[in-house]
């Protein structure tokens, strides 16, 4: 079966959106004598992770140590609670069985309000695959992940049951008040400086206005720094912040114009400020 010939029909043939899961109390049919008042009821299995019993045998089990998880008749790989499903699939298994995943997205249809494709590259050249699959993905409403081991595989099944109940906020970027953290990002704005670079940069100079003040040599002489990194931080930290638009145009009045270096004494009374706060 051809990838690109079997879209619409696959499309065709996904149903609409369904429970994930029904409780058997509500599938087996009452049998005759039975008490209903002694009657067990069901128990939800949300604490865990399902795990289907095709996956018998994956390596990436071995890894799932952070939360429970048990074996369970669904139609998915992986459940994460009641709204959250997870098809597994390798690079090369799909390379030798393209229909597999055909199938399985018809039999999941469109449960569950979240659902994952993870898909384990271990190819070397991937692109071809990764791309038609990221197409199946973008036709059937389906979030594409990729690992490149059973332990990152792992790690994205444990992830989802951690956050599975988490609000937004909790996997947001926190935004640092610190004044010290604010100079390192600062600082990491400037391209091609990173993180590390300016921490290097704060460790060696100690302060701001060292940096600022600091020679290109100076600057390439910090571990990790080259002569161009060097001279596009220099750049950065003594070019002025706005230019004038036709700087051969004569005017009078020049106090709407910021055309002045920011000076030294001006960095070092800012954090004198931030030390007294």
């Amino acid at each position: 079966m051809d990838l690109e010939d079997g879209f619409d029909e696959l499309l065709a043939e996904i149903s609409e959106p369904t429970s994930p899961k029904k409780l058997k109390a509500d599938q087996d049919s009452e049998q005759p004598g039975t008490n209903i008042g002694t009657s067990k009821p069901s128990v939800s299995k949300t604490h865990c992770v399902l795990v289907n019993q095709k996956q018998r045998g994956n390596p990436l089990l071995k890894f799932i140590t952070t939360v429970p998880w048990e074996y369970d008749d669904i139609i998915p790989d992986y459940e994460i609670g009641k709204t959250i499903s997870i098809l597994f699939l390798s690079v090369k298994y799909h390379n030798l069985n393209p229909d597999y995943i055909n199938n399985r997205l018809k039999e999941l249809g469109k449960k569950y309000e979240l659902r994952v494709l993870l898909v384990q590259v271990d190819l070397k050249e991937p692109h071809s695959v990764l791309k038609n699959l990221t197409r199946i993905c973008l036709l059937t409403d389906m979030t594409l992940m990729l690992a490149w081991s059973p332990e990152e595989s792992a790690k994205i099944i444990e992830n989802y049951k951690i956050f599975e109940n988490k609000p937004p906020d909790k996997i947001m970027e926190k935004i640092e008040n610190d004044p010290h953290q604010k100079i390192i990002n600062a600082l990491s704005s400037v391209k091609p400086v990173n993180k590390t670079d300016a921490m290097t940069l704060i460790s060696k100079f100690g302060t701001l206005a060292n940096i600022i003040k600091a020679s290109e040599s100076q600057l390439a002489d910090c571990p990790g720094f080259g002569a161009t990194k060097a001279k596009k931080l220099y750049k950065a930290l003594h070019e002025p912040f706005l230019k004038r638009n036709n700087p051969n145009r004569k005017t009078e009045n020049k106090t709407d114009e910021f055309v002045e270096n920011i000076r030294v004494e001006d960095i070092e009374k800012i954090e004198d400020e931030i030390k007294n706060q």
